[in-house]
């Protein structure tokens, strides 16, 4: 399986750590940084890994911050992505079976290198039960889509815009 990763620098020592797991368990890995543990943006790092996912350039993604919230906002905010932050062995096999997750968020800080390649390895084996989870996975691709602006809002921005003479 191919798939894409990244940290910042609070989760760079278990981004690397996972790395050598993933490729050592026969995967391919698609590394998006950081390259070290200089402090960095998390947001630049958690994007483009979400991004390979989205384009299906890759099948699953992992992405690692020091707490594992600031990656996780950021990949949810890529149409295609439905990621999800797992401290443990019980989490990561919920998030796939009951929400089809394609990106997995660790915490740098509250996960070590031995409980991270036994979250990933069961992530990655666990299949998506469908039947109602199914369901509920259309129905976020759904809200997902949908994400327009009211025309109604939209008109109250015009008004208010054409009174300000702009």
């Amino acid at each position: 399986m191919k798939i894409a990763i990244a940290s910042d620098h609070g989760g760079y020592e278990l981004k690397e750590s996972i790395t050598r797991h993933l490729k050592l368990s026969g995967h391919e890995v698609a590394d998006f940084g950081t390259s070290g543990t200089r402090s960095v943006d998390y947001p630049y790092y958690g994007a483009q890994a979400a991004r390979a996912v989205a384009r299906g350039e890759c099948e699953r993604g992992i992405v690692i911050c020091k707490s594992g919230i600031g990656m996780s906002i950021v990949a949810n905010k890529i149409r295609g992505v439905r990621a999800a932050l797992c401290l443990d062995e019980e989490m990561a096999a919920l998030s796939r079976r009951h929400n089809d997750a394609n990106v997995l968020v660790l915490a740098g800080s509250r996960t070590s290198p031995q409980q991270g390649e036994g979250i990933v390895d069961l992530w990655l084996v666990t299949p998506c039960e469908g039947g109602r989870h199914g369901r509920r996975v259309a129905m976020i691709e759904d809200i997902e889509k949908s994400q327009i602006p009211n025309p109604k809002s939209r008109t109250r921005e015009n008004k208010r815009k054409n009174s300000n003479g702009r």
